[in-house]
């Protein structure tokens, strides 16, 4: 199994990069975030999951260990793939998936990481407890978040984009109104 690569980026296409790791380039399938911050040329390490299908072997390059092992807890979830949990992990950050899991907030997973219903139950059904230290959350603050996303698309804004500007903000903003200012700042400097 390949757990771990270490090399250049030779080539960036839609969610993957092709990594130069001497005589051999990997594709790696990467988070939006990681696929962003890099650019062709870096080198960089990834710890990596393989998935063998019966017709293709898919890598996933993580940034970190503890993503891959929320990647992996999150496969574990009947009806979470390795491409599902991969979109998760791009919209959704680490922070928002414990706070929901620990809490039993499902709902607020749905608003933030654009998966159904169905699947944001499962989640927490199933990793409650495996995550992590719980979060000291009140529902308040779930609500407050979800709120700052609605305001935001109301304002016109794609929820992916939203999304996107949610994760730059630093966690210790936690007023939703300056959770608000600050998106917004991001959001018009992308125009």
């Amino acid at each position: 199994m390949i757990s771990y690569l270490c090399g250049k980026i030779i080539h960036k296409k839609k969610g993957h990069l092709i990594l130069n790791t001497g005589p051999i380039g990997y594709r790696v399938a990467v988070t939006s975030q990681e696929f962003e911050r890099v650019k062709e040329g870096d080198n960089i390490e990834l710890s990596t999951y393989l998935a063998v299908r019966e017709t293709s072997f898919d890598l996933y390059g993580f940034s970190s260990q503890e993503e891959l092992d929320i990647f992996e807890l999150l496969i574990t979830v009947s009806g979470i793939g390795p491409k599902t949990a991969m979109s998760i992990l791009s919209i959704a950050t680490i922070e928002t998936l414990q706070k929901a899991v620990s809490s039993g907030n499902a709902s607020y997973l749905v608003k933030m990481s654009g998966i159904g219903k169905k699947n944001a139950e499962k989640i927490v059904l199933e990793l409650q407890g495996k995550l992590g230290v719980g979060y000291e959350t009140s529902d308040a603050s779930l609500s407050d978040e979800g709120d700052v996303l609605e305001a935001l698309c109301a304002l016109g804004y794609s929820q992916r984009a939203v999304r996107e500007s949610l994760k730059q903000i630093p966690a210790e903003t936690t007023d939703a109104k300056d959770r608000i200012k600050e998106a917004l700042k991001i959001l018009t400097k992308g125009k």
